[in-house]
């Protein structure tokens, strides 16, 4: 079990702070609702747990490998919707950088890790999420 505490600022800012680490993070509205659009969003932070998670399980699966995936970048764009209500609509994930010279086994092994994150598997299934991996 993992305990985050968060605190209302004030201004629909939020401050939170990671239990085992004590490190903290801060959210804001964002300027198309209501807000100042300072810091992440909550939302934001969906589509940034799903980028680095998708990241991370690839990470494990190429460490497994004895895959270098150290350089690879990623990138998520987030697509919200109001109708009926607010909510992520999309998730566009591209991850570049991916090492050159992998054979056909080894690539469907690391987008096999990606497409199956804990955070994938958790999200709503109305909220898509698009994955792109770019074999440098």
């Amino acid at each position: 079990m993992v305990q985050t505490r968060s605190s209302y600022l004030g201004g629909l800012r939020c401050s939170a702070e990671h239990g085992p680490s004590k490190a903290i993070i801060y959210t804001d509205a964002p300027v198309d609702n209501h807000g100042k659009g300072e810091a992440f969003s909550p939302t934001d932070l969906v589509g940034t747990a799903l980028l680095t998670c998708v990241m991370t399980i690839m990470g494990i699966t190429a460490k497994k490998l004895g895959i270098a995936l150290e350089g690879a970048q990623g990138v998520v764009e987030k697509h919200m919707v109001a109708d009926p209500f607010r909510r992520i609509k999309k998730l566009d994930i591209t991850i570049a950088g991916l090492p050159k010279g992998l054979d056909a086994e080894q690539r469907a092994a690391l987008e096999d890790a990606g497409n199956t994150c804990p955070v994938t598997r958790s999200l709503h299934p109305d909220t898509e999420v698009a994955l792109v991996f770019q074999w440098d």
